[in-house]
């Protein structure tokens, strides 16, 4: 980040907005961790000015004091149709002792999950709620990745209302599917196609999941598994390598619709990894 451009006024700007007190402090901690690029107190109190040891107290005593997650409800856009869900990685390699880190990713790195909730607001994503969790956290509470996942769902039940939930293909399955479904969520989610899902027609006939490039298919009242009753969309944009498909119990061109401008804001997504995701050395 360029210190001209993000300076501590402009981060009170935004603090202002999130808490009602300890304002200034909260300004130096959210600069801190910009700076340092790391979500880690040790390395974010090293970064802010004075003594380090201070700092690491004195962003424990406010942890203690605040849950930042009340704080960035504040910024749930209430006139945005829908809410994006993105999960992310956050590698912690050194941290072979700490109880919260597990093994994340394909390379099984040391690290754990951070799933961000976020509001769209003019044409950007603004995180207002998280959960993390990891193989560890997963393992010591005898649940699943799947199970955390539907632990937020349940959490944001009532913010969400009318608002439909947009997600990538990390949370397509069919446990959450079912659960959205009895719960009378709207979801928009896009979907895995590698492994060639089960879809039928109303008639138990298999429907075959296949576009050609720039055509649109929009299917309604299919099941997924045979089981889920859902409809699906499928794009296929010039220029694309392959076509995106999605899963939703909105009709199936609408959520397509949604879905795309889900795609638009994703830099946003970008930005914060690469604030948040520390250097691995």
């Amino acid at each position: 980040m360029n210190e001209q451009i993000i300076n501590i006024d402009n981060i009170r700007q935004f603090t202002d907005q999130c808490f009602d007190k300890e304002n200034d402090r909260v300004a130096k901690i959210v600069k801190g961790i910009l700076d340092a690029k790391s979500p880690r107190i040790s390395d974010i109190s090293n970064t802010m000015e004075g003594n380090p040891d201070a700092n690491y107290k004195m962003i424990q005593r406010f942890l203690d004091n605040n849950d930042p997650r009340e704080n960035l409800h504040r910024l749930f856009n209430e006139d945005e149709k829908f809410v994006i869900g993105d999960p992310t990685e956050i590698h912690r390699l050194q941290a072979k002792k700490t109880e919260y880190v597990g093994e994340v990713g394909k390379g099984k790195k040391l690290g754990f999950w951070m799933l961000v909730l976020a509001s769209p607001y003019k044409g950007r994503a603004i995180p207002f709620n998280f959960v993390t969790y990891s193989s560890k956290t997963i393992n010591a509470e005898l649940s699943s990745r799947n199970l955390e996942h539907l632990k937020v769902i349940a959490e944001l039940k009532a913010l969400l209302g009318d608002k439909v939930l947009v997600l990538d293909r990390e949370f397509s399955y069919e446990c959450l599917f079912e659960n959205m479904l009895t719960e009378g969520i709207k979801f928009v989610i896009r979907l895995k196609v590698g492994n060639n899902p089960t879809v039928l027609n109303e008639n138990g006939d298999r429907i075959s999941l296949t576009i050609n490039p720039g055509d649109e298919v929009n299917m309604r009242g299919v099941y997924y598994k045979g089981k889920l009753e859902v409809n699906i969309s499928g794009k296929w944009d010039k220029g694309f390598s392959e076509p995106m498909w999605v899963i939703s119990n909105l009709p199936p061109e609408e959520a397509i619709k949604i879905y795309r401008l889900r795609m638009k804001i994703e830099e946003s997504f970008r930005d914060m990894k690469d604030v948040l995701i520390p250097i691995a050395n």
